[in-house]
C-alpha cells in the first residue's frame, strides 16, 4: 500500500467516542512538564534574596500607590522609574486585590515566568526544526552547558542561576524573547531552513506584525538590556530567512518596528528611550566580564553545532550569515564585545541570551535521527561529558537538597529574612543600615532606605552618592551627636538596622534583634521629637 494512503483503523470503547485519535504528549511536553515541576520546588524552596528585594520593594511601592508609586527604596518621588514597567504594574494590582505581600507576590510569579519561558523555548525551537526532542536537548543544553565556576546573574539560564532568578522581570522578558523570535521566525518564511512557511493571509497581515511589534515593545518595558539581545535575534531571523524584500514586506517589518516603539513611548510611568546613553548601572556590571572562561567555557561545545548549520548555509544560500542562529551569535558577541570595549558593561546582561544560539543550535543537533556518523557520535558523547561536568560542578546544588547531598554540592545563596525587624517598621519610614543583606532586602517589606542600594534614573546619581556618604558618616564611629542627627533630620531618618558589631548611638533605642544573625534594629528620632 502507498504511504500516501490514509488507513483508518477500528476504534473501540472511549477511543471511539474522541474520533480515535488519543492524546500523547510529545517528549518536549513530558519533559518541560517535569522540570516545571522540579525547577518551581526547587525555587520555592530557598528563601529569596539578592536583586528580590528590589522587586518587593517595587510592588509593595505599586500596592500603596498604584498610579503615582513613589521611589522603589527611598521617600522621593518615582516618575521615571524604569522598574515600574507593565509587569511590576501588573504584580502591584494583584497585590492590591489579594492583600499579598511584595515577597509573596515576587514568589508566586516565579512558576508563571518558568512557564511563560518553557512554552516560549519549545515555539522557538519548532521554528528551526521538527525534530520532536531538540527543544528537550536544547533546553537541558541552556541549563547545564556554561562553565564550571557559578554566574549568578538574573537573566542567566543556568539551572543554580534561574532557580534564584526566576521571580524577577528578567526572565519574564527572556520567555517573550522566545515567543517573540518564534513568531518572527514564522513570518520571516522558515522553519528549520527546510520548508518555506506559507501561513493564510492573517499571519501576514498588517495587524499580526503590529502585534509582533506590540510584543517587542513590551520587552523593552518589561526589561530593556533583554530588548537589545531580542532585537538582535529578530534581525537575525529576518535577515536570514526573509528571501523576498519587496515594498510590501518592507512596509510589514517597519510597523512592527513602528508599533513596538509606540508601545514603549505610550507607556505612563517612566520614558524607556529616555534609557538611551544612560551609564548610571554601568559601573556594577563590569563584574560581568571577569571570569567569562570560567563562567561560560563549556557552552563552546556547541561551536561545532553552529559552524555546521553556517556551513549548510553557505552552500544551500550562499551566505553563511542566512542561518539565524548563526548570524543572532555574531550579532550578540558583538553587542557583548561593544560593551567590554566602550565600558558600557550592562550590555553584558545579555551573555546569557549570547549562548542560546549555540546550545540551541547543539540541541538540533543531536536531534538527528539515527544511525549517527562519527562526528555526530563524538559531539554528542562531549556534549554529555560536559553536562554532566557542568551539573556536578555548579547547577546540582540547585535541585538536590543539602539533606540528600551524598558529596556536598555548591548550595544556593541562602539569605536571612528580615520580617523579625519589618514587622516594627512602619511603611515609607527611612531605615539606616549598615549590612550587605539588609540593605538588598528591608526596603522589600515597605520601609524605606535612606541611601538606595542600586542606582535608579528616577534618581540623580550625584544625590545617590551624597546619601551614601551621608549615612557613611552617620556610622563612623567619630560622629559627633550633632553630625548624627543632622543625617537623621536632613533623611527623616527613624530607625537603625546595625549588624552585631556596629555600636548603637547612645541616642538611639533598641527595639528588636535577631538570634540568626546578631543584628540590632533601634528606633531613633529627631531632636525634640519622642
Amino acid at each position: 500500500m502507498s504511504a500516501d494512503v490514509l488507513v483508518r483503523r477500528a476504534v473501540r470503547g472511549a477511543t471511539a467516542l474522541r474520533g480515535g485519535a488519543s492524546w500523547r504528549p510529545t517528549p518536549y511536553q513530558f519533559f518541560g512538564a517535569l522540570l516545571w515541576v522540579v525547577i518551581s520546588l526547587a525555587y520555592w524552596r530557598v528563601p529569596l534574596c539578592c536583586d528580590a528585594g528590589q522587586h518587593a520593594a517595587v510592588v509593595e511601592r505599586l500596592k500603596a500607590h498604584l498610579l503615582h508609586p513613589r521611589h522603589p527604596m527611598a521617600d522621593l518621588p518615582g516618575a521615571g522609574s524604569p522598574y515600574y514597567s507593565p509587569y511590576a504594574v501588573t504584580q502591584g494590582a494583584f497585590a492590591r486585590l489579594t492583600g499579598l505581600s511584595g515577597w509573596t507576590v515576587v514568589r508566586l510569579c516565579g512558576p508563571l515566568n518558568l512557564l511563560v519561558l518553557l512554552t516560549g523555548i519549545g515555539r522557538f525551537v519548532r521554528v528551526l526544526t521538527p525534530r520532536p526532542w531538540a527543544p528537550v536537548l536544547g533546553l537541558l543544553a541552556m541549563m547545564l552547558l556554561w562553565g564550571t565556576e557559578r554566574a549568578w546573574w538574573s537573566g542567566y539560564l543556568g539551572l543554580m542561576s534561574l532557580t534564584g532568578n526566576l521571580g524577577y522581570p528578567s526572565t519574564f522578558a527572556i520567555g517573550l524573547a522566545f515567543w517573540a523570535w518564534a513568531v518572527t521566525g514564522r513570518r520571516a518564511g522558515g522553519i528549520g531552513g527546510l520548508v518555506r512557511y506559507v501561513g493564510p493571509s492573517g499571519l501576514r497581515s498588517f495587524s499580526g506584525y503590529a502585534g509582533v511589534g506590540a510584543l517587542y515593545g513590551l520587552i523593552l518595558l518589561v526589561h530593556p538590556i533583554t530588548s537589545i539581545a531580542a532585537v538582535l535575534g529578530a534581525v537575525a531571523f529576518v535577515a536570514g530567512w526573509q528571501s523576498r524584500w519587496r515594498a510590501a514586506v518592507v512596509g510589514r517589518w517597519t510597523l512592527a518596528g513602528a508599533a513596538a516603539l509606540l508601545i514603549a513611548y505610550c507607556w505612563p510611568y517612566f520614558d524607556v528611550l529616555a534609557l538611551t546613553g544612560n551609564r548610571s548601572v554601568d559601573a556594577m556590571h563590569e563584574r560581568l566580564y571577569e571570569g567569562l572562561p570560567g563562567h561560560f567555557w563549556l557552552a563552546l561545545i556547541g561551536v561545532p553545532a553552529l559552524w555546521l548549520r553556517a556551513w549548510r548555509a553557505k552552500q544551500d544560500e550562499g551566505h553563511w550569515w542566512r542561518d539565524p542562529l548563526v548570524l543572532m551569535f555574531a550579532l550578540e558577541s558583538a553587542a557583548v564585545a561593544y560593551g567590554w570595549a566602550g565600558g558600557h558593561y550592562t550590555y553584558g546582561r545579555i551573555l546569557g541570551l549570547t549562548l542560546v544560539p549555540l546550545q540551541f543550535a547543539l540541541g538540533v543537533e543531536l536531534a538527528a535521527p539515527r544511525p549517527w556518523r562519527s562526528g555526530r557520535r563524538l559531539l554528542g558523547w562531549t556534549a554529555a561529558a560536559g553536562a554532566c561536568l557542568g551539573f556536578l560542578t555548579v547547577q546540582a546544588g540547585a535541585v538536590v537538597p543539602r539533606s540528600l547531598d551524598p558529596v556536598g554540592f555548591d548550595q544556593p545563596p541562602r539569605w536571612p529574612t528580615y520580617a523579625w525587624a519589618a514587622q516594627h517598621i512602619k511603611p515609607g519610614e527611612a531605615v539606616i543600615t549598615d549590612g550587605y543583606y539588609s540593605v538588598h532586602l528591608i526596603a522589600g517589606y515597605g520601609p524605606d532606605l535612606a541611601a538606595p542600594a542600586w542606582p535608579d534614573p528616577a534618581l540623580d546619581e550625584g544625590e545617590r552618592l551624597r546619601r551614601l556618604s551621608a549615612v557613611r558618616g552617620y556610622l563612623d564611629p567619630r560622629s559627633s551627636p550633632a553630625e548624627r542627627a543632622d543625617v537623621v533630620r536632613r533623611y527623616h531618618v527613624r530607625w537603625l538596622l546595625l549588624t552585631r558589631w556596629r555600636k548603637v548611638p547612645p541616642e538611639a533605642t533598641v527595639v528588636a534583634w535577631s538570634r540568626s544573625t546578631g543584628e540590632v534594629l533601634a528606633r531613633v528620632a529627631p531632636r525634640g521629637e519622642g
